[in-house]
């Protein structure tokens, strides 16, 4: 049977989609006829896959915002073709909005599986908790990233469906960090929800002595305002953006870091902290999540500026913290890796099937 992921746009930069081509590939690989189709086009078209062994589509060639009304209809049109064109298999639909607009669509021959891939705590705060209500129990499977958060949907939620399935790791590294080097990584878009302010002003509150750098990996709309706060910060030197860094050049960057730093306002299962766990380098987050704390960091309340730095400095002071943390993030790591996620996604498929 096919297996068909779908998302609003399948090839932004992002998790959500970084995740999608990761499964998608490994899917394919084992045997399994795979598709994904974004919904709209991205604005700018990252390369998650290098040879991609799945199918790809674009239904429409508008962006969200500008999709009138006669170009939507007609894009419900692809859809329906598309779909058509496709043997029967497994719909994944990557989000509420996904779902929403497509599970009138599809054809009966296709389950339906509805992923989340936030927390149950960001939902509840926004539109998402009414429309996962409205539109998840209907679907075959209600998939969320961590138990926590799949049974906060299924109390609170009511949803009889849930079912748990962790992001993967695209690859497992063979070599880990040296945990030498006086850097603090953090990498994500540069946009308001990642409140890599607050990781600026972390690190500055650190007291990080000199060489020690914070290094931001990733491009957005935030720049120019978090140029500015660092030198508010007075470490305006000692912040390096170093703007968008392909997929085939992040184990460097994890290789060349000893700490991570999360500070993301919410979060579902952040690859990140998974990628800088299996190269063996520790991170510090905020608690945001079942799946932030399901990767293991060193956590800290949300929005605690203080208490990040003092956790901080106290891993910048000790290498042999640093390693410590690092050996069990990397352990922790390993039940991420992809071939076990991908059993996990087929044993949902059989599950499914019953």
């Amino acid at each position: 049977m096919s297996v068909v992921f779908t998302c609003l746009d399948a090839d932004t930069l992002g998790g959500v989609q970084q995740v999608t081509h990761t499964l998608a590939q490994g899917l394919a690989e084992r045997g399994h006829e795979v598709h994904v189709v974004g919904l709209h086009r991205a604005a700018s078209p990252f390369q998650y896959v290098d040879r991609p062994r799945y199918h790809r589509h674009v239904i429409s060639r508008a962006s969200m915002e500008s999709q009138g009304r006669r170009e939507r209809g007609r894009a419900d049109e692809r859809v329906k073709e598309l779909f058509r064109e496709i043997k029967p298999g497994y719909a994944v639909m990557t989000s509420p909005s996904v779902v929403t607009r497509l599970a009138g669509l599809l054809p009966a021959a296709f389950r339906r599986i509805g992923q989340y891939h936030g927390s149950y705590d960001h939902a509840r705060g926004c539109w998402h908790l009414g429309s996962i209500r409205r539109h998840y129990p209907g679907l075959d499977q209600a998939v969320f990233l961590s138990e926590d958060d799949a049974w906060l949907f299924s109390e609170h939620a009511l949803l009889p469906n849930a079912w748990t399935l962790p992001n993967p790791l695209a690859t497992w590294p063979a070599e880990m960090s040296a945990l030498d080097s006086p850097r603090v990584l953090g990498v994500g878009r540069l946009e308001g929800v990642k409140r890599f302010d607050r990781l600026i002003s972390a690190f500055a509150r650190s007291g990080a002595p000199p060489p020690w750098e914070l290094h931001l990996i990733g491009d957005g709309v935030e720049l120019e305002r978090l140029r500015e706060h660092a030198a508010r910060e007075c470490v305006g030197d000692r912040v390096v953006f170093r703007g968008v860094v392909s997929a085939a050049r992040m184990p460097d960057e994890y290789r060349n870091a000893s700490i991570l730093g999360l500070t993301s306002e919410h979060e579902g299962l952040p690859i990140v902290l998974l990628e800088a766990g299996a190269h063996g380098v520790p991170s510090v987050a905020f608690d945001v999540s079942g799946g932030v704390r399901a990767t293991g960091p060193v956590l800290v309340p949300p929005g605690d500026v203080e208490a990040f730095g003092a956790v901080l400095a106290g891993l910048m002071d000790s290498a042999e913290e640093r390693r410590r943390l690092g050996a069990d993030a990397r352990a922790r790591a390993e039940a991420f890796s992809l071939d076990p996620v991908l059993d996990r996604w087929e044993s949902l498929f059989t599950h499914i099937e019953r």
